[in-house]
Parts: structure tokens; sequence; C-alpha cells
């Protein structure tokens, strides 16, 4: 789409896309910022200030969460009306990163690999879009800035102190996020109604058996050939046992056993995760993974421990509020670069934890570098990816664009928090 299509279609929101285009240098410089430095986990100190100071000057009220290093921000519209959550998640990962960059991470072991650097940013370029427009907003803005989504839940614990609730007893009413991606190409916007990120679930099995000489396995009770045999047993059950349109992915990621060569070991152990879409299929691949080792190690006279840890809950979309969003991204960028996802993604995110409790939809926004084919661009949680910096206006955009259509009137986003 050309620059005079783009401003064309973004007439509906004032402007909103040319003016993100013109706050895209301090978004981009604010992402560089916190990319240099990137934080792990829940405490997030220096990426908190600097959200901070970015959003300072914009006249919102600004509150930090007292057990994790989150940032709240609340901006009043100036009619009344429902309150919509735009959320940004900050924290990165435990990588070397090898982008050659040059505001490549300078901590050793640290990087954003998964684009949380951009989300932040983008929601600060929304921030300041609102403020802009705070005469035309009707409602109220609440900016959820959130550590530990890679591991911690952070949106429950926001949400534990109250990130969906306000003194005056108006909740939330709705929420939107995005998630950038090298998947698609720059600039685009994909989305789907229901779900849309699986729930993520963690397996350890631990197979014993009775350890001894490696020259006498016949003496001993080896515990290697049985985890191996589970392991194909997983794959076998999640074939034969689950539905094809109500998908399961069983992968085991670690498999250790013994010390040298020349001992068999008393135990082997197996660590993987475990993807559903639905609470139905969640529990039959739980009893399943149950079942099969528990029965594959007894038929070799040894026994298996299993440990299924609960993570995060899928991730799905409101439909209605799925399809005006819809509307709203073609109104904003042209319905030639927004697109509806054939399928869910068998990734997790915590923002699932937000939908359970409010109407809502999250969606990818494309950020392929230019010139790059989709199978030779590195992605997600990928310590070479790369990202479009042009496509973070297009974010800004449309997290003001999804605030501004939510509280406006007659258009079916009047949505109620759940129970």
């Amino acid at each position: 789409m050309t620059a005079a299509g783009s401003d064309s279609a973004s007439r509906g929101f004032g402007g909103l896309l040319a003016d993100a285009h013109a706050a895209l240098p301090g978004i981009v410089a604010l992402r560089r910022s916190i990319h240099r430095f990137p934080e792990l986990g829940t405490q997030l100190p220096r990426t908190q200030q600097a959200v901070l100071e970015a959003l300072d000057g914009l006249g919102l009220d600004l509150t930090t969460g007292s057990r994790l290093s989150s940032v709240t921000a609340t901006l009043e519209g100036g009619r009344p009306g429902p309150a919509v959550l735009l959320r940004a998640d900050m924290d990165a990962l435990p990588l070397d990163e090898e982008t050659g960059l040059d505001f490549a991470s300078r901590l050793p072991g640290t990087m954003h690999a998964c684009g949380h650097d951009t989300h932040t940013a983008m929601l600060v370029g929304a921030a300041r879009l609102l403020a802009a427009r705070r005469s035309q907003l009707t409602g109220r803005v609440v900016f959820m800035f959130q550590p530990a989504e890679e591991s911690g839940g952070g949106a429950q614990r926001m949400i534990d102190e109250g990130v969906l609730e306000s003194a005056d007893g108006i909740g939330v009413a709705a929420a939107f996020a995005l998630h950038i991606t090298t998947r698609f190409d720059s600039g685009t916007f994909h989305l789907r109604p229901g779900p849309i990120f699986a729930a993520s679930d963690g397996l350890h099995v631990t197979v014993r058996g009775r350890g001894g000489h490696a020259s006498a396995p016949h003496r001993v009770l080896d515990p290697v050939p049985v985890a191996c045999e589970i392991v194909q047993a997983l794959q076998s059950m999640v074939t034969r046992t689950i539905d094809v349109f109500d998908p399961a992915v069983v992968t085991v990621a670690s498999i250790h056993a013994g010390t040298t060569t020349n001992i068999i070991p008393e135990t082997a152990e197996i660590r993987g995760t475990f993807r559903t879409l639905s609470p139905t299929t969640r529990q039959l691949v739980r009893d399943g993974i149950t079942r099969v080792a528990h029965h594959v190690a007894a038929a070799h006279g040894a026994h298996a421990d299993v440990t299924l840890t609960e993570g995060y809950p899928p991730v799905v979309n409101d439909a209605s509020f799925t399809a005006a969003i819809q509307d709203t991204a073609a109104t904003l960028l042209g319905a030639d670069r927004v697109h509806l996802l054939p399928e869910p993604f068998m990734g997790a995110e915590d923002f699932s934890y937000v939908l359970q409790r409010v109407p809502g939809a999250i969606g990818f926004l494309g950020a392929r570098p230019p010139g790059i084919a989709p199978a030779e661009a590195p992605d997600l949680h990928s310590n070479r990816v790369v990202f479009d910096e042009e496509a973070l206006a297009t974010g800004a955009a449309l997290h003001a664009a999804a605030a501004l259509r939510a509280g406006s009137s007659g258009d079916g986003t009047h949505v109620h928090p759940r129970s």
C-alpha cells in the first residue's frame, strides 16, 4: 500500500497512522534503549524506569507494582465511557544475542528475543497518540506494562494487584494486545477469533530401575531403554487418541541418565512440554502421559514417577471483539494488510489470564525485515531475530485505534467484564 493509500485508510481515526509514523523515531529510540539492557523475570527496575520517564508529562495516572516491576498508566478520556486495557510485556530471555546490531544487548546471557522491547515501545507510542486525542476519547484507557510473561505469570500477578479494577468501581471492559513476529510481512496484522495461543504445561517423568555394571545388563534393570520407549509411545498416544481438529503437541526436550560409559544408572529423567487448545484435550493429554509412562515402565518391571506442571491456559479471543478489531485494522491500514489466521499458534502467552476475565483479543504484527524470505527469517526466541522497526508505527497506531474504537458508541464493542 502506498503512503497516500495508508493516509486515506487512516482518516477514520484522524490521521492516526500518519502521526504514528511521525512519532516513530522516538518509539525506535525507546525500543533500542530497552534492547541494550534487557532484564529477566519479575524485577525489571531499569525497564520500569525507562517506561516511567517516557510517559512523564502525558497527564497519565501512574502506579507501580508492589511485588513486581510493573507500570499501570491510566488515561481519562474527555467523555465518560467504558475502560479498555492495552497491554505490553517487558521481560527478556536468557540468551546470548548474535544479531550483530549496533544496539545489541550489552548484558551477556540476556536478550530481547521475543520482541517485548518492541511491545513496550509501541505501547508508549500509543499512550502519546491517545494523550494527544484525549478530548476525542470516550472512557478510560489502562496501559498495562507487564514483567514476567516468559515465566512467572506476570499478568496474573498484575490482576491480583488490581490492574483490571479502579477506585470508582468501573473495571476494565475489554482488552487488546499485540505480539510482533517475523513470520509475516512487515506492517501486516493477523488475528483470529477463538483460540490463538495454546495452553502450555510441563512434564517430568523419572523412570526408576536398578543400576549396576554395564557389562551385565541382565543382572540390573536398565531405565534408559524404558525411557526411550516412553518417549516413542507418547508420540503414538497423541496421534492415536487426540482429535486432529482439537490438536495437542507433546515435546520431550530433555532426556538425562547416567554419569559415565560403564555404569547402568538407577534412573532416567524425561522432561518436556505439552500444548493444547481446549480443556477437554488438555485433560486427555494429562491422563495419557500418566497412563503411558506408568504402563510402559511396568511392562519392563520398572517404575515411573510422573509430575505434570500446569502452565498458562490457552488464549481465547472473543469473537465479537475480534471482529471489531479486524474492522478497525482494515479501516486504519487497508483491508489488504489485515488477515485472519487459519489456525492457532501453539506457543503460549499469559495474556490468557486477562482474557479469562474480560473479553478482548491479541493479534500478530508482522515485522519481517524487507528482502528476507519467510523461511530464512529467524523468529521469536532465536538469538538472531531482527525486526523491521518501521512496523512499530503500525503497532502503536493499532493500539490507539483499538482504544478509540472500544470507547466509541454504537459499534458493538461495548462489552462487560466476565464474572
